[in-house]
């Protein structure tokens, strides 16, 4: 990518609001949620029942795994249906309180999957790297998110034209290194009603910060995960694309649901 990038161009990427993007690899964009299926063969079939080598197992996810099939961890999707249905009612509960929710996602194979249904479902999102203080002292990243926004309107407005070219190459500059650091929560204005992670074990720091603020976690965890750290645990396996995809579509489904439910109601 050149130093000096066209306005126009500058201003669509800075600009682009994650409730409304769409892209080839937006695999929730037009998704049907109405036929999505999410009992056990569907679990069955989108492989969430694999988990981790015998050898990695932690000792707190024994009351999930069903059995061992050549020295590989194999989950109890009964559990993980139970496990789903309490995640997707609380979040259920969120939505009608009002509040925000927050899609995480480490790994990189998370990170399409998270973006997506973030995306789809209009709330806020964090891919492969966590801001220390994303919790802890919101106001601070607060106010670099509005930094942010007040910038993508004013390139969009043509405010920049006034600069030469190199004050505006910096300041494009500037924006484009903002929105990869808080482009994905430049719209969330107050703290999360609930965080949803897509691999607990990836997420140390923000687990910890989640705690502190008393935000309540719901999470993927994998054979190789300590479930005690999260309040809604769901046993599956966070690397197959297919498993994070029927997980996540089944806390899509009733978050949209709830969602209409109070559109209507309003």
């Amino acid at each position: 990518m050149s130093t000096i990038m066209s306005e126009t161009t500058v201003a669509h990427v800075v600009a682009q609001d994650a409730k409304t993007a769409v892209t080839s690899e937006h695999y929730f964009a037009s998704f049907d949620f109405s036929k999505l299926d999410a009992g056990l063969e569907a679990l069955l079939k989108s492989g969430v029942h694999f988990g981790h080598l015998k050898s990695r197992r932690h000792p707190k996810m024994d009351p999930y795994i069903f059995t061992t099939r050549k020295n590989i961890n194999i989950i109890d999707l009964q559990k993980t249906a139970e496990k789903l249905d309490e995640a997707a009612n609380f979040l259920s509960g969120i939505v009608k309180e009002g509040k925000p929710i927050l899609f995480v996602g480490m790994k990189k194979q998370t990170h399409e999957t998270v973006q997506s249904i973030a995306q789809r479902l209009g709330e806020s999102y964090v891919i492969d790297r966590w801001l220390g203080g994303t919790l802890t002292n919101f106001k601070m990243i607060r106010g670099r998110a509005r930094y942010l926004n007040e910038g993508a309107e004013k390139m969009a407005r043509g405010d920049f034209k006034k600069y030469t070219k190199f004050e505006q190459a910096k300041k494009n500059e500037e924006l484009e290194k903002l929105e990869k650091k808080v482009g994905g929560i430049k719209h969330l204005e107050q703290l999360p009603g609930a965080i949803v992670i897509a691999d607990v074990k990836e997420a140390g720091l923000v687990i910890s910060e989640a705690r502190k603020m008393n935000v309540p976690i719901i999470g993927i965890v994998d054979t190789n995960t300590d479930p005690s750290f999260v309040d809604y645990p769901i046993p599956g396996n966070d690397d197959a694309l297919s498993s994070l995809r029927v997980l996540f579509g089944a806390l899509g489904k009733a978050i949209l649901s709830s969602k209409e439910s109070v559109v209507q109601k309003g």
